[in-house]
């Protein structure tokens, strides 16, 4: 089965609500990772046995060779810097209580999450999939696991998915049994 969601009439946060369940595997590979995403799916991820994150840029870690002039050279810094929100996130960080998610998210990467990092150089697509002992639901494509990509806030992301039809920060959700 394949479902669309679009993040306007079906909301990926809604979806993993009712996906995530006690016991699950959760693997993430994507550019960026929110603690602001993990308090949005607090209560399923506490309940999951294991989440895995791979970032899909070399991010978090020690740069081997010195850095050279590159036309085009972003730094990772921006994608570091994610994980206290996106760009779109600033509402949130607003809201005061970034120490108290961020001390929560922490205790929990400690407990249950693993993150590595694709250093290879080769791109890599970003998905979400959700093991459990009866199916495996995939979701993709995927930015990142912030609160844009959730659907519980307004970003700039436009999909297509076939030469009919442009859906705003589009999840395809794929079931198998």
């Amino acid at each position: 089965m394949i479902k669309v969601i679009d993040n306007v009439s079906s909301i990926l946060r809604d979806d993993l609500t009712e996906t995530v369940h006690r016991g699950d595997k959760v693997s993430i590979a994507a550019a960026y990772f929110s603690m602001y995403a993990y308090r949005e799916l607090k209560k399923q991820l506490e309940n999951v046995e294991e989440f895995r994150f791979i970032f899909t840029s070399p991010t978090f870690i020690k740069e081997k060779e010195t850095k050279q002039r590159r036309e085009f050279y972003i730094p990772r810094l921006n994608r570091e810097q994610s994980l206290y929100g996106t760009e779109f996130e600033v509402k949130l960080r607003n809201e005061m209580t970034q120490k108290s998610i961020a001390k929560e998210c922490a205790d929990w990467i400690r407990r249950k999450a693993k993150f590595k990092s694709n250093v290879s150089g080769d791109n890599m697509g970003a998905f979400m999939t959700v093991s459990g002992s009866q199916e495996q639901v995939v979701y993709m494509p995927i930015t990142g696991f912030t609160t844009v990509d959730l659907g519980c806030e307004r970003g700039n992301n436009v999909y297509n998915i076939d030469s009919e039809s442009l859906v705003p920060s589009l999840a395809l959700r794929l079931l198998r049994i």
